[in-house]
């Protein structure tokens, strides 16, 4: 008896100290300065999204923005991803090296098509070199694409952060911040009513994220939405 009561004591610390350790891990991710909203297409109004994004995979980042944007606000989403990911490094690894970037591709169509995607684009710029690509390039083939899908909502990284300091979302997150600028410069009717960016969680980033999250965190700025972020 006295082994079984010592037991369940064990046991009930142990959930005590896991339902502390979410709540913990839960506060990580709380950012004061946002608004929280269910849905940030339905919050800005926007009818066509599209997401400009380096890597397959991206996309999981935002999983619950274009669900909703899909299932709550009727909105019509597309996506662009610069690479097929064929540099990236898969744990467990997931096929041979020289095939990734096929696995890739179509993984990103796969999630594209459960997310409720309605057109995408993979294009082929090498991983891990949009920064040695031709900038004016890249900016004139993302404005085309805004243009194209008539965007009124562009979600992309922050060009100073790039989420994880990775150069090739810093790269596209900075030529589509330059393809929008140009369109309310020269073509206000075709300019997207909102660019919104990715931004990592911060206090998680300074906590655990070492160097490289302190710097991530000191180079994006404070968020001004949130909302779920099922998927």
């Amino acid at each position: 008896m006295a082994a079984m009561e010592i037991l369940m004591w064990a046991v009930g610390a142990l959930i005590l100290c896991l339902a502390v350790g979410l709540f913990w891990l839960d506060r990580q991710f709380e950012e004061p300065s946002a608004k929280h909203v269910p849905s940030l297409a339905g919050a800005l109004g926007a009818k066509s999204v599209l997401a400009v994004f380096a890597h397959p995979d991206d996309e999981q980042l935002i999983a619950g923005l274009l669900i909703r944007a899909v299932q709550q606000d009727g909105a019509t989403t597309r996506m662009i991803t610069a690479t097929k990911g064929e540099a990236g490094t898969p744990l467990p690894q997931i096929s041979r090296l020289e095939e990734l970037g096929t696995i890739r591709h179509a993984e990103v169509l796969k999630n594209g098509y459960a997310l409720g995607i309605k057109e995408q684009q993979v294009w082929d710029y090498p991983d891990g070199g949009l920064v040695d690509q031709d900038f004016e390039a890249l900016v004139s083939r993302v404005q085309d694409q805004i243009k194209t899908w008539q965007a009124d909502l562009i979600i992309s990284f922050w060009p100073a952060s790039g989420f994880s300091d990775h150069q090739d979302h810093k790269t596209i997150g900075a030529a589509t911040v330059e393809a929008v600028k140009r369109l309310r410069d020269t073509d206000p009717d075709a300019a997207p009513k909102a660019i919104a960016y990715i931004l990592a969680p911060s206090a998680m980033m300074k906590r655990l994220g070492g160097e490289l999250g302190k710097r991530v965190v000191a180079n994006q700025p404070a968020p001004t939405h949130a909302m779920p972020g099922e998927g």
